[in-house]
């Protein structure tokens, strides 16, 4: 019998020879030339704080990670990434766009 608790994978079989392959979901990293980034600016669900959000990242958890640190230093604030978005803390939309930008990045201000 097999028992495996993983994200979205067996939790139990009732099958003796079952045998359980993992998937790997690492997408593959595009260039930032091929990359579509929007910069929002948001304070919903944060208790009224604003947060710059970045969205639309293709890529592996790695690379958006090292993306990430080079935009909070960039800004001097903390934030975070996970699934794609990068999250900001406070208004930096215009030092966000003007960084991704001159790396090579197609980025552009959304929303309101």
């Amino acid at each position: 019998m097999s028992k495996k608790n993983n994200k979205g994978g067996i939790i139990f079989s009732t099958n003796p020879d079952y045998s359980y392959e993992e998937e790997e979901n690492d997408a593959e990293t595009l260039s930032p030339a091929q990359q579509n980034l929007k910069v929002w600016l948001d304070k919903k669900q944060r208790k009224g704080k604003i947060v710059t959000l970045i969205t639309g990242f293709i890529g592996g958890a790695d690379d958006l990670k090292e993306l990430e640190k080079k935009l909070k230093n960039t800004c001097g604030s903390g934030g975070s990434s996970k699934d794609g978005e990068i999250l900001i803390q406070g208004d930096h939309r215009d030092k966000i766009l003007t960084f991704l930008t001159a790396n090579g990045y197609k980025a552009k201000k959304a929303g309101g």
